[in-house]
């Protein structure tokens, strides 16, 4: 008898009991930290070593050349999506995590040890871009992996709540590089963190990629998974995903297009937005980042517990409203202000408004998909949006701004979460029609 595509086979093995399921989750979050760690320094740390890698221009320049270097990174991000999502759903979404986590550290410690422009002239900037390669190679299939993992490993009732732990640590990934940045700011002179102590971030996130591999390597495995190998089920592949997932793959491109844009603009950006624009020092603008990502990390289980209740599809509602009609007001307020507690409470603001897409967008595309194709249904089309939308947003910040026009990166992010809303108000509610049968 053919396997069904559209359901989910079942397991051979029994499920795992509530205490099993915790383990694994905690086990599969402290990886994903430490790989959104090593994504975010890059962001984190811009300030200080784009001078290095490129040493003309004025600041604008500069941030721009690096901006470019990390676009490249998420250009990478579907190709790593494409084969790391295959082979998730072929060898284990476990196997998946292990060969992410691989790929980052040797990403981590080319930056860690490449000597700049002036001693190695333009083999600086190319050895910059090979370790960005590497590293959203990593990235595309990690998000796809442990998507999956995490939305499988959690009970039905509380899906929404576990799988926003991987924004949880998404976030807290982003929230330690900043931190380290404010300790590395506190504790080394000025000239001394310019020279070589923004270094000190990258070796430190390859030692802790290499203590999550070995973290990975004692995961258990999904019933999901056991089940796609108890009942043959079809393979996962890119020709397979486009014939019988087509809406499916188109839609959640459309609902990550204006969330993602809305996350880089409201977080990654906001960074260099408050020293570039708003006239902040780059201490308190990282401060203001630091305390606001705190906050905004906590939020994201309460939105994804939320979920389980009134279901995915009022949130993502929500946030594509708000994010359309608040947008443009704070950051043309932003622009003028100078006090860093009217500064923070605005972009705290703007982070409430995402977390109505952020604290449940994995769960939302992994209940769309059945189980032999789900990692690589999650990852690919997110992973393209991604790149369009997500890995572009400094850039295309800093472009408007450069050609002397920076409010029309506001409208930007406006007009695209206003393309989200449209299919958030069209799709179905996921929590009601999930493809994750309950194990």
């Amino acid at each position: 008898m053919t396997p069904n595509p559209s359901a989910e086979p079942a397991g051979t093995d029994m499920p795992p009991s509530a205490r099993e399921r915790l383990k694994s989750i905690v086990g599969g979050s402290t990886g994903n930290l430490v790989e959104w760690f090593d994504w975010y320094v890059y962001a984190a740390f811009t300030l200080y070593f784009a001078p290095h890698f490129f040493p003309t221009g004025d600041r604008t320049a500069q941030l721009l050349s690096a901006a470019a270097v990390f676009a490249v990174g998420f250009v990478m991000r579907p190709i790593g999506a494409w084969i790391m999502g295959i082979y998730a759903d072929r060898r284990g979404r476990k196997s998946g995590l292990t060969l992410s986590v691989t790929l980052m550290c040797a990403g981590s410690l080319i930056i860690a040890c490449t000597p700049g422009y002036e001693t190695i002239g333009i083999a600086a900037p190319a050895l910059l871009v090979i370790a960005r390669m590497l590293q959203g190679l990593s990235v595309g299939g990690e998000y796809g992996a442990s998507a999956t993992y995490l939305s499988e490993m959690a009970g039905k009732e509380r899906r929404g709540f576990y799988s926003a732990f991987q924004y949880v640590t998404l976030i807290s990934g982003q929230l330690l590089a900043i931190l380290l940045l404010l300790v590395l700011q506190s504790s080394m002179e000025k000239g001394t963190l310019d020279a070589w102590g923004w270094r000190i971030p990258f070796a430190i996130g390859a030692v802790l990629a290499v203590v999550v591999f070995w973290i990975r390597r004692g995961l258990a495995e999904t019933e999901s998974f056991r089940g796609i190998k108890a009942n043959d089920a079809p393979k996962s592949g890119f020709l397979i995903l486009l014939k019988q997932h087509p809406r499916e793959t188109l839609l959640v491109m459309l609902l990550t297009a204006g969330g993602t844009l809305a996350f880089y603009a409201y977080s990654i950006y906001m960074q260099k937005f408050l020293v570039n624009t708003s006239g902040f020092s780059r201490e308190v603008a990282s401060q203001i980042n630091a305390v606001t990502l705190f906050v905004f990390m906590l939020l994201q289980p309460v939105a994804g517990a939320l979920s389980d209740r009134v279901g995915r599809k009022p949130l993502m509602v929500a946030f594509g409203v708000l994010g359309v009609v608040c947008t443009y007001p704070i950051f043309s307020t932003l622009e003028t202000t100078r006090d860093p507690i009217v500064a923070g409470l605005l972009v705290m603001a703007a982070l409430v408004i995402v977390t109505g897409y952020t604290s449940i967008n994995a769960v939302v595309k992994a209940e769309l998909f059945p189980a032999h194709i789900r990692a690589l249904g999650v990852a690919l089309p997110y992973a393209l949006a991604n790149t369009l939308f997500g890995g572009t947003a400094e850039y295309v910040a800093l472009s408007f701004k450069d050609y002397g026009w920076e409010r029309g990166f506001y409208w930007y992010v406006t007009a695209m979460i206003g393309v989200s809303l449209v299919v958030y108000l069209r799709m179905r509610d996921t929590r009601a029609d999930s493809l994750i049968v309950e194990d």
